[in-house]
């Protein structure tokens, strides 16, 4: 335990630090995230199959959440920093609790089928709003509850709750669907926020101390080359994770869905161990050995000449991605006065939304072009950049 706080932005007497985050605070985190990934694998396919468009029309519902939380990542860092992680994360949730209610009443059989794309298209803007507001709140209030000096370890928690509603969510959504339909899946994407709200509501509050705030286009200014690193180690889950199936089946290879389970092993694996080292060796050297070992992941799986070493090279790669967050993430904190982590974090986080929306086009013509094994050479060579960015702003500090 550490000094006490001052106090909260709630206006109730702020707890000491913890040793660890908050367990409430990481709860709520991995219960809010699953409507993230619980519709991720069956929207597209109750758009094309049931609602009868295309894949382009299939594409843009799936980016249009991802612009939506782009784009109030400034908000949400702002609600953060001036009402606490605690408001935000509430906030966020009950927006993606509104945006399931839209996708339930574009789900039900009896609405009108003209008018379900668009609704399921606002759904998708309120969820990408609430994404934005809670993870930045949730993030922020993790650190908080345990202060600056464990930032990294903190943000290595937030990570693995993300990671594991991900990982969870996603199949539980589409057993969902094969058995019951999407309407099941909308009533998960309902609860599942809710009950993330109120596992918050229950939890203590916490924030950064108070002070001169920034900004968020000059919180940008301060943190943009911790933020570039983080796009470009974004770029080898997001090529990972759009063409592995593909890839493999121009292969030959069946086990294509083991792919994400052996990234998700090393990811795992490599936080709880190791989670720690930017708090304790500094965030920048931590990066660059990081970028480093994800860049021989997806060299792994370019190169590979059968399926055991794909499936190392998907292993490696989330060995090498783990603690790319956490490291750049406790850089972009020391930038910032205390009062503007929240927009901090909320910018930073802005940099890994850019790359995933980037990464699937321009791995798409990438792959048109060169085939689908050229996309892990362009993952490869983002991370390889990315190390030489976070070795670029060590020496600059």
């Amino acid at each position: 335990m550490s000094q006490p706080l001052s106090a909260t932005a709630d206006g109730d007497e702020a707890p000491v630090h913890l040793d660890r985050p908050a367990p409430a605070i990481i709860a709520a985190l991995f219960c809010g995230y699953l409507c993230i990934g619980l519709p991720l694998p069956v929207i597209p396919l109750f758009v094309h199959d049931s609602l009868g468009y295309g894949n382009l029309v299939v594409g843009l519902t799936i980016g249009v959440q991802f612009l939506a939380t782009v784009l109030t990542r400034g908000y949400a860092g702002r609600v953060t920093d001036m009402q606490g992680g605690k408001r935000s994360a509430l906030q966020g949730a009950a927006a993606c609790a509104f945006g399931g209610l839209l996708y339930l009443i574009a789900a039900t059989p009896s609405f009108d089928s003209a008018l379900s794309l668009p609704l399921l298209v606002i759904g998708r803007l309120a969820v990408g709003l609430g994404e934005s507001q809670f993870v930045t709140g949730c993030v922020s209030w993790s650190i908080a509850s345990v202060g600056p000096q464990r930032a990294g370890m903190s943000m290595s928690w937030t990570g693995i709750a993300m990671f594991a509603a991900l990982a969870v969510g996603s199949p539980i959504g589409m057993r969902l669907f094969q058995s019951h339909g999407f309407l099941a899946v909308t009533i998960a994407c309902i609860a599942t926020p809710l009950l993330a709200a109120a596992i918050a509501l229950g939890a203590k509050s916490y924030t950064s101390a108070a002070g001169a705030r920034l900004a968020f286009r000059r919180v940008v200014g301060q943190i943009w080359r911790e933020g570039l690193g983080l796009m470009l180690s974004g770029v080898g889950l997001a090529v990972l994770s759009a063409f592995a199936s593909l890839f493999f089946a121009s292969k030959g290879w069946s086990h294509a869905g083991f792919v994400m389970t052996c990234f998700g092993a090393g990811f795992i694996l490599v936080r709880l161990l190791f989670g720690h080292l930017p708090d304790r060796i500094g965030g920048y050297r931590v990066a660059v050995v990081s970028l480093l070992v994800e860049a021989v992941g997806q060299a792994l799986i370019w190169a590979a000449p059968n399926e055991s070493v794909a499936l190392l090279g998907g292993l490696v790669t989330g060995l090498g991605c783990a603690l790319v967050f956490p490291a750049l993430g406790v850089e972009a904190l020391k930038r910032v006065p205390p009062a503007s982590r929240g927009s901090a974090m909320g910018a930073f986080v802005a940099f890994l939304d850019i790359a995933y929306g980037l990464s699937g086009p321009a791995a798409g013509v990438v792959s048109g072009m060169f085939g689908y094994a050229a996309v892990y050479v362009l993952g490869g060579v983002a991370a390889f950049l990315g190390s030489l960015v976070a070795w670029r702003a060590k020496a600059r500090n």
